[in-house]
This record gives structure tokens, sequence and C-alpha cells, in this order.
């Protein structure tokens, strides 16, 4: 777990999201208060809950962004989860307790491939070793003929398992077939019980029908060296890697460090005396409560205790508040914080500042046809003013309205560029204005393309 400041978070923050400073302070402060946690005396330790949060604002001004960038500092599992879906009409299958396996899940996929990637270099080495026993059999498989298939004369397996082993490192042997045993994919219907909801009672149905099932032994597959070295490292990496400290490992950072968005949190509010489709909102929001109160998840893997997981809610609030949830469900999310909409200055940041900023993605992705794309300070504030003017006639949908400005301002370049003799292209407000002038001023026309 990170024991990075709030400041030091804040800083990091900063890289990738533009303004939103009182949302960033508060996510920094629950982060932290994760760390403190940790080191309060153990009698204390668990009485001590996670404070959530509610992020309230437009879609487009950075919620999700946010959350996602805070997990990825911590390399806390995060999953995002649209509260809205358990109250479609018809949904089938899944749960609220669903998202805290899925959670459990990708904790499990992330700690496995940091075990695998550890384990690479042994993986490989076997694989190395697997190639060498199909290339150089054991002398009683093979026809004592005086001679290796290589031409050389008699000579100990061991010289020639080792003249063999440099031409593998040397990628002599790289256009050599070898026959390989490929495992088949697993059975459909091992699959479908597997993830029909079983694991709610603790049963993992892959594994029952999986033992009941003959074993698959494979099949042949003539494949060339390297692509052999690969999927046996990638099988030999999977052996090597002990599933139950990993699941352990999971269990524990699910609950200790996991991180859960409930987008649309908004849309699961009723008002009070409501009928109808408020009713199953409000249910959704009981179903919600015990998870986030605190209680514990039955999964494939284990129990999962909800307890000090983080719970980062976010909505636009337009036409409901969050004094409007459920009065437990409020008292979990202690901290409320209002998003700001973005303008013309934020949507400049936002196209030149971060480290992914949206410019800069746009003039690597032309680069790779060998054209160099470059915008003068001019071209840029247009833009923001376009995507603002746009954002205000329209419906507001902050920073992505920017993707769909860049996309077709640049739709011509994009498309001509490989077969394009012009390679330095400077983008000018004239540019700017040309491409967005017709559109602009039909207004039917605007709210079709951008």
């Amino acid at each position: 777990m990170s024991d990075l400041t709030p400041v030091e978070i804040v800083t990091e923050l900063d890289k990738y999201i533009i303004g939103q400073d009182k949302a960033k302070r508060s996510v920094a402060i629950a982060l932290r208060n994760r760390w403190r946690r940790r080191n309060v005396d153990a009698d204390l330790r668990e009485e001590i809950s996670p404070k959530n949060i509610i992020l309230i604002g437009p879609t487009g001004v950075g919620k999700t962004e946010i959350a996602r960038r805070l997990a990825r500092l911590t390399d806390s599992p995060f999953i995002k989860v649209e509260a809205s879906k358990f109250t479609e009409v018809g949904y089938v299958g899944r749960d609220v307790e669903s998202m805290v396996r899925d959670l459990l899940a990708l904790s499990i996929n992330m700690i496995k491939a940091r075990e695998q990637e550890s384990v690479q270099a042994k993986a490989r080495t076997i694989a190395e070793e697997h190639i060498l026993d199909i290339l150089l059999p054991e002398p009683k498989d093979r026809p004592d003929t005086g001679a290796d298939e290589f031409g050389d004369a008699p000579s100990s397996i061991a010289t020639t398992r080792e003249k063999l082993r440099n031409m593998l490192k040397d990628g002599k042997l790289d256009n050599r077939y070898v026959d390989l045993d490929v495992p088949e994919k697993s059975m459909p219907m091992v699959e479908i019980f597997s993830s029909a909801g079983m694991e709610e009672m603790g049963i993992n149905f892959k594994d029952i029908l999986g033992n009941m099932m003959p074993k698959s032994t494979g099949k042949k597959r003539k494949v060339k060296v390297p692509e052999a070295l690969d999927l046996i490292s990638q099988e030999e990496a999977q052996r090597l890697v002990d599933m139950d400290r990993v699941i352990s490992e999971a269990i524990e950072k699910t609950e200790q460090s996991g991180i859960i968005f409930l987008d649309e949190i908004d849309k699961i509010t009723g008002k009070e005396g409501g009928s109808g489709p408020d009713i199953s909102r409000e249910g959704v929001q009981r179903d919600l409560l015990p998870i986030v109160e605190g209680s514990t998840v039955t999964t494939k893997y284990g129990p999962v205790k909800t307890d000090h997981i983080l719970f980062i809610a976010s909505g636009a609030f337009h036409v409901s508040k969050p004094s409007d949830l459920i009065p437990e469900l409020q008292g979990r999310f202690p901290i409320r914080v209002a998003l700001n909409s973005l303008g013309k200055s934020e949507f400049v940041r936002i196209l030149t500042e971060p480290r992914n900023a949206l410019l800069l993605q746009y003039i690597a992705l032309l680069r790779t046809e060998g054209v160099n794309v470059s915008f003068d300070d001019a071209a840029i504030e247009t833009i923001a003013q376009v995507a603002e003017e746009v954002n205000n006639h329209t419906e507001n949908i902050g920073a992505r309205r920017l993707h769909t400005l860049m996309e077709h301002l640049l739709e011509d370049i994009l498309f001509d560029a490989p077969g394009r003799n012009e390679k330095n292209i400077i983008i000018d407000r004239a540019y700017v204005e040309g491409k967005f002038r017709d559109i602009k001023e039909d207004e039917d026309l605007s709210r079709y393309i951008l």
C-alpha cells in the first residue's frame, strides 16, 4: 500500500487531471487515511472505517479519471460499476455483490501477472531445456548412426546439447519447426456453469466439472522454435506460481486496498411517495447498503470482507441530490465534493498540459506515418473556445467534447497521412475556424456532428 503524502498524491494527480483541486484533496486524504489506519494500534485498527466519497458533477469533468488514477498510484484493485445497471428491467444474472467478486478476480489477475513476471527467467530456462529435449531426444529414442543429425562427428550428448543451446540462444534455430503438445481450450459448458452465479454459494463448478470430464491431452502442432519457446514459457510460468498464495494475497489486497467506483449513483435515487421504478431504485440502495457498511461476500475463492474497501460514488445529480439517497446510505458517504464544470481555460490546459494530453496523442499517432503536426497557440485557444460554445449550446459532456472536435478537425489529415507528400503541417487559427465554421453556423448539424 502506498505511503504517499496527500501533497504527493495531489501532485501526481495534477500530471493527468486539470483543476478539480477540492476533489483531489478529498481523495488524497481518504487514501492517506488508509496508511494512517495501518499504523494505529491493532485494537483500534478494525474500528476505523474508510471515509467514502461522493463526487458530484456533470459528465466529462474528471470524476472517473480521479478515481482510476488514484488506484494506479497505489497499485490498488479498482473496478468501475454503473449503479444504474442493477435497476434495468429484465436485468439477468448479477447481483450487487458481483462487484466485489469482480474486484477480487481483478486483484488475483494483477498478482498472478506480477508473480508470473517474477518467474519468467526461470520459466524461460525450463522452456529452453524442453526445446533441447525435443531437438535432441535421449539416445534410446534415436537411431545410432554414429553421427548426430547436424552432421557432426560422434560426440557426447552433453557436447551436442551445449552446441544446440548456443545455436538456440543465437537465433540460429528460429526457422526450425518442432512438434509441440498444445492444450485445448476449456469446455464451453464448464465455463457457463462457472459463471452462472454459482460462486455465490462458494462452489467452483469449473473445478468440479473439470475433474469429472476426461483429461484432454491437447493436440500436436508444428510450430517454429521461437513460438514454441513462448508457449512453453507461459505454461511453465503458470505452473511455477503458487496460486494458493496468490489468492490469499489477493483477498487481503482486495479487503485492505480495493477501490470500487460507483458511477451514476444519482440514477438510483427516488423521491418519497414514488412508485414503479423508484421502488427498484430504493431496493438497489438497500442491497448496496450492507456491502458499503461492511459485510462478508462469498466467492469461489473464499469469503471477502468489505469493511475497509473504499467506495467512491459519482453522479451528475441534475434532478436529484445526495440527500435523496436513503439516510443509511447517505451516512456511509460522509464526504461530498462538487466538481466544477470545465470552460475554455481548462480546455486549453487539458489539450496541452497533462502527460497524456490530447494534442500529444495525435502528434504521436501521426508521427508513426512520418507526418509532423504542430499546433500554434491561437489554434489551441480556438479549439477550446469551440468546445466551450458547443457544450453550452448542446449537451455539456465536459472534456469528452474535445475528442469529438479533434477527430473532426484532423479527419482529412488522419485519412491522407500514409500517402501524403506534405509531411510538416502547422495547424493555425484559420485552419481550425475553416473546419468548424459551417458546423457552428448550422445548429442542427452541430448537434449531429459535434
